[in-house]
């Protein structure tokens, strides 16, 4: 009988098919399989997360967390490296990352186990680290690490820095796979240090030449006064706060400032052309400042589509022995005014609408005598705006602080203002100051 002609009662399964050690085999081998897919998920999603910052400090410390999450080290560390080979910062992460802190700042030295892959940049791994022949020891006060991992990272060529993973989690030794995907990790950590590099460079390069389109300030007979631009800490350090003065024809000095919506290089771009036409304008027409808002909001419309922003403009004009302040504004913050007294007060006005909205509404002027050794303070919103606070808290804490240190120069009056907020601005600060002299002078 043919084997086709027999029943399939009669099947007899080979003896080399599924058995129970076949089947562990192949569910080990699934296993593995499920997690080398998850391994490769994990940096996937790692290298997009690094990818998406271009805050280069924000980056490297989300480098060295990544790593050390993605071989489940308990200590993680990316020791950037200048021109010369030295350390030049150690970003860590995990048990003992406030090693620098703790150790008093100090760096390492570059000898020992890191000095080797600094001299020797390949990926190194270390089983014992105390009886390895190269290493150095730990200085006072170094949580002890028993085995390492340390893979080089490279910008351009150029050895940037190394990752240096220590001790996994389970206390097993790091494997081809961990080093694998350390590896990876970096190549594509060299390329996000590599963008945010570019972009704090391009950022630094918008930032110096906005300062530059901002003027001096002049000296001013009867006058003291100081101004201050400040971008924003959070990226983009660039955006559409400006100040400007000018002496108008008849030789009083006015103030302008203000303040684009929005931020990055279109509000600068935006807050170039209105700044231009603003002192374009103001010298041109010599009318009241509700007038030259008018006429720079009905020119923006024509022009340019109407930019939202907020402006204010303030003459200071000769009145007895003091100025007589005259300002019209278009939405935004009122003046701050500070007597010798240390009395400080917002001089609270009708602000009218932004420009933008509608060129057509009237505008308003207002008036207030200025006593000699008065101080006036225009600002945009970033100086009082604080996250979770009111914007009414923020005027009147700055209030505060101008009224104790009125009697002070104005440079440091406005470095008290600044110094309040604890070098964390959300939004760009221009600030200008003038102080009426005690002595009567022509302008």
């Amino acid at each position: 009988m043919s084997p086709q002609d027999k029943s399939h009662d009669d099947f007899v399964p080979p003896t080399n098919g599924l058995n129970e050690k076949n089947l562990d085999q192949l569910a080990q081998d699934l296993q593995q399989v499920t997690q080398a897919h998850g391994r490769v998920q994990d940096l996937l999603n790692a290298v997009l997360l690094i990818s998406s910052e271009l805050d280069l400090n924000l980056v490297l410390h989300k480098i060295t967390d990544t790593a050390r999450r993605l071989v489940d080290a308990r200590y993680g560390a990316l020791g950037v490296l200048g021109p010369d080979g030295e350390f030049t910062d150690l970003i860590t992460s995990g048990a003992g990352a406030d090693l620098t802190a703790r150790l008093g700042g100090t760096l390492p030295h570059g000898t020992g186990l890191l000095g080797t892959l600094v001299r020797d940049p390949r990926p190194l791994r270390v089983q014992d680290l105390a009886n390895h022949p190269q290493a150095a020891g730990f200085p006072e006060g170094h949580p002890r690490m028993r085995t390492l991992l340390g893979v080089p990272i490279r910008v351009r060529n150029t050895i940037y820095g190394n990752l240096y993973l220590t001790d996994k989690a389970d206390d097993g030794a790091f494997t081809d796979d961990d080093e694998a995907v350390v590896t990876g990790l970096a190549s594509a950590a060299g390329v996000a240090i590599e963008n945010a590099r570019l972009y704090e460079r391009l950022c630094r390069g918008i930032e110096d030449f906005q300062r530059r389109l901002l003027p001096q300030t002049p000296s001013v007979d009867g006058l003291e006064l100081h101004a201050y631009y400040q971008p924003s800490t959070e990226a983009p350090r660039v955006g559409g706060d400006w100040y400007d003065f000018i002496r108008m024809p008849d030789r009083v000095p006015c103030l302008m400032l203000g303040d684009v919506m929005g931020h990055g290089v279109p509000a600068a771009a935006a807050m170039s052309q209105i700044s231009n036409m603003l002192r374009v304008i103001a010298f041109d027409q010599q009318q009241p400042p509700s007038s030259i808002l008018h006429r720079l909001d009905t020119v923006l419309h024509e022009l340019h589509g109407g930019p939202m922003a907020t402006v204010i403009i303030a003459r200071l004009e000769p009145e007895g022995t003091g100025r007589r302040l005259r300002w019209a504004s278009a939405g935004h913050l009122p003046p701050l005014l500070v007597t010798p007294g240390r009395e400080a007060s917002y001089l609270h006005a009708d602000t009218g609408l932004p420009l933008g909205v509608d060129p057509d509404i009237p505008r308003r002027d207002h008036e207030q005598h200025l006593p000699a050794g008065t101080t006036v303070l225009l600002h945009t919103d970033g100086l009082v705006e604080q996250r979770g606070a009111s914007l009414d808290a923020g005027m009147a804490e700055a209030a505060g602080i101008a009224a104790t240190r009125v009697g002070e120069p104005l440079p440091d009056l406005v470095d008290a203002l600044i110094s309040a907020r604890a070098g964390t601005f959300e939004d760009d600060v221009a600030l200008l100051a003038a102080r009426i002299s005690p002595s009567p002078g022509s302008s």
